[in-house]
């Protein structure tokens, strides 16, 4: 069994002229990006690998639950491919992981994780909003052969709030 989780980066802030890639979370992005890590933290899920998009607004996110998940720092990595908006590299990229792997959560972007929820789950989501998370499992032990899975749990900021 393999489970994938996948988490749009927190709101991010337009009003600062920087690239693309440097753009800042807003405070209400860093907000949504605490609550959702606790209702992650509060399913006491065993995660074997934590990735992002190398975007700030990602990595910032991602920062924020591996501090509310107590996860190593250490074993958290940065992939290029998850500066992805289609889905055109993040897929190839979920398809080469490391089979010993079995839960993996990735911090990245729209229109790619909406794509990716919806041709992998079994449930049609119109649009994974920021800070939105997904769970998709899948009944095989090789990411390589993933095609269709089960969407087993959907977490949006604005149920919490």
């Amino acid at each position: 069994m393999k489970k994938l989780i996948l988490i749009r980066h927190g709101k991010s802030a337009w009003d600062f002229n920087v690239s693309d890639k440097d753009r800042p979370l807003q405070k209400g992005g860093i907000n949504d990006a605490h609550l959702i890590a606790n209702q992650l933290l509060n399913q006491n899920m065993t995660i074997d690998a934590i990735f992002s998009s190398p975007a700030n607004r990602a990595l910032h996110t991602a920062i924020i639950f591996l501090r509310e998940l107590n996860f190593l720092f250490s074993a958290f990595k940065i992939a290029d491919e998850l500066y992805d908006f289609s889905g055109d590299g993040v897929i190839p990229f979920v398809k080469k992981l490391d089979n010993n792997l079995n839960t993996v959560v990735l911090f990245g972007h729209n229109h790619a994780f909406t794509h990716i929820a919806n041709i992998w789950g079994s449930k049609t989501i119109a649009n994974v909003p920021t800070a939105g998370l997904v769970e998709l499992n899948f009944n095989t032990k090789d990411w390589a052969s993933i095609e269709k899975g089960s969407t087993k749990q959907y977490i949006f900021p604005k149920e919490l709030r």
